[in-house]
């Protein structure tokens, strides 16, 4: 197929991207954000008009963690809901009978029933730190079951639980919570500090999907046969969640980040600041019912992107996008 790849240079999509690479059996295209604002709706229309593409991959978006959730919501509801909108709706208006768009399990309530089956979806209240974010996920969703009642289009969508990798974003105030994690305890390592603060009281459970086991779910599943994917999920659903299965507190979390990290100092609480989600942990059977499964253990990822991260700072790169 001929792929127009949306976000091709984020964590995500340049993952999607070295996967494609990889298996070369498609053509992808591909556009800057210089050369093409998805936020602009006439000019994601011609783009994708002009490229004559057979698929889309949405792996375009504003993301962040909860600061960055918290201090710029409108920010955060506005990009977002233009990005999938307009590559969503400009993909159909060209003919673009296949695409797939990659979500966020922020999209689930709050207290969602453990582990979070695909039915969750808007059975509850959304935790309030991101729910702009999750609030246009949810719109893409939509969007995507929209298109196919109306239109017959086969437009899918993966929910991945949290993501962490090579390429993340690992700003103090707009990352999330594992490449932070990543960069403190590199630098207080590196400075001798003696102590490292947490935000929250670390009990907060969270589960962490390597984005190379993303790429690899998202190739899988643009190539399930339509009949075979769309049995798989609940009536009237278009998504499918993608995890490993397994989860962890932050407070572990944390320890097992120093120890790779060589920080050998405490770990202090600030139990004023905001937990979050208490727990989010995905119900992943579907997926393992069509044939996928995460490859990628915690750890293992952990040492992988800690050494990706330490040769970056090494030659300079700058690793703290705003």
């Amino acid at each position: 197929m001929r792929i127009f790849l949306a976000g091709h240079r984020g964590m995500v999509g340049s993952a999607i991207l070295r996967h494609l690479a990889a298996d070369a059996q498609h053509e992808v295209v591909t556009a800057t954000h210089a050369e093409l604002d998805l936020t602009r709706q006439r000019d994601v229309e011609a783009f994708i008009a002009d490229a004559r593409v057979d698929a889309v991959i949405l792996a375009a978006a504003r993301v962040g963690g909860i600061w960055a959730n918290a201090t710029q919501p409108a920010d955060f509801i506005y990009d977002n809901l233009a990005i999938a909108t307009n590559v969503i709706h400009a993909a159909h208006r060209a003919g673009v009978n296949r695409l797939l768009s990659l979500g966020s399990s922020c999209i689930y309530p709050r207290d969602a029933p453990q582990p979070i089956r695909e039915e969750a979806l808007m059975t509850g209240p959304l935790e309030p730190t991101n729910a702009p974010y999750a609030v246009a996920k949810i719109a893409a969703l939509e969007l995507c079951n929209s298109y196919n009642r109306q239109y017959g289009r086969d437009y899918r969508a993966l929910m991945p639980t949290n993501l962490y990798g090579p390429g993340d974003n690992f700003h103090p105030n707009h990352a999330h919570v594992l490449p932070a994690l990543i960069a403190r305890f590199h630098e207080a390592a590196a400075e001798g500090a003696e102590e490292v603060t947490l935000w929250g009281t670390g009990r907060p459970r969270r589960e962490f999907l390597h984005v190379n086991d993303l790429a690899r779910a998202a190739l899988f599943a643009m190539g399930l046969p339509k009949a075979a994917f769309f049995a798989a999920l609940p009536k009237g659903c278009c998504h499918i969640n993608v995890g490993t299965g397994e989860d962890i507190t932050i407070l572990s979390l944390a320890q097992m980040i120093a120890e790779v990290a060589g920080f050998d100092g405490r770990i202090v609480l600030d139990r004023d600041k905001p937990d979050g989600t208490p727990r989010k942990l995905l119900d992943v059977q579907r997926m393992s019912g069509l044939g996928w499964e995460a490859r990628i253990s915690l750890q293992r990822g952990i040492v992988e992107t800690c050494a990706w991260y330490q040769a970056q700072r090494a030659a300079g790169t700058e690793l703290r996008a705003s």
